[in-house]
């Protein structure tokens, strides 16, 4: 249930507490009644989902600068596995091209991609008929697709641009860098008014190294910097500290020629500590 309420929603803990009000549904129900468990638990946790988006997409007209979904972090090698284990397999790429849909969309785009569940159990989700529900899965497809990142690259592709990318930048070989982006390439940050990020996203390559080069060049200069190459959902992420506490991750989407399509750039704190719990 975590998976598709964190697919939902893009955040930790309104996809906690989408889980925690479909369980108590599910103990106040009449379970004999219920001839399909997996279905009726999908059903009722995608429209809790579908309320809370309702609510969210209302303050995320007023949050400051972009808003970015929180990433999820794999636990290392012998740490024990969360429960949002599937969830991670959403690419923060996915996550943010899906903000282009309406709630109903988003649901059955999940649902069918996510779930393969029929239209049939997509209908008797959103109260729809099943002809309009593939109408629904169809454009949402497309709108996704349209949206920008790419969404099919494979780990080892994005590991590699990355260590390229981030290499590059650690060695001041900017210019390197540089020939990584396109005029097309987009760079997102968010930091919610809490620290300081792009209040709008940065489109370019040149644009996009002017800003990096200026954030490395400040940072070396200070004390207690420390990074880390981690998995987060499901691809290789650039993880930063300063004198232990994570002060922002980062990750790639590649286009289909080897360049960088999409940068994300997560700085804000709060996301960040629900990420390190």
């Amino acid at each position: 249930m975590f998976s598709l309420c964190y697919r939902m929603l893009g955040e930790r803990a309104g996809a906690e507490d989408a889980v925690q009000d479909t369980w108590l549904k599910w103990a106040a129900s009449d379970v004999a009644q219920i001839s399909n468990p997996p279905a009726w638990l999908r059903r009722v946790a995608s429209n809790i989902s579908i309320d809370m988006l309702r609510s969210a997409y209302r303050q995320r007209e007023v949050y400051v600068g972009p808003w970015l979904p929180e990433p999820l972090v794999q636990p290392e090698a012998g740490a024990p596995v969360h429960h949002f284990e599937l969830a991670q397999e959403c690419e923060l790429a996915l996550l943010w091209a899906m903000e282009r849909l309406n709630e109903k969309e988003r649901a059955a785009f999940i649902l069918r991609e996510a779930f393969d569940a029929d239209y049939s159990e997509i209908a008797g989700t959103l109260g729809l008929s099943a002809s309009a529900c593939r109408q629904l899965v169809s454009r949402s497809k497309k709108k996704v697709q349209q949206a920008g990142p790419r969404i099919d690259a494979t780990t080892q592709e994005v590991a590699d641009l990355s260590q390229r990318f981030f290499m590059a930048i650690m060695s001041e070989d900017f210019e390197a860098a540089l020939a990584l982006l396109t005029p097309r390439s987009v760079s997102i940050s968010d930091g919610g008014a809490k620290t300081r990020a792009a209040r709008r996203p940065l489109v370019g390559g040149s644009e996009i190294i002017q800003l990096i080069r200026a954030l490395y060049l400040k940072t070396k200069a200070e004390q207690g910097w420390t990074t880390q190459v981690r998995t987060v959902n499901g691809k290789p992420a650039f993880l930063r500290y300063q004198f232990g506490v994570l002060d922002s991750v980062t990750t790639i989407a590649p286009d289909y020629d080897g360049k960088i399509a999409w940068i994300y750039i997560m700085k804000n704190p709060d996301k960040l500590a629900v990420m390190s719990k």
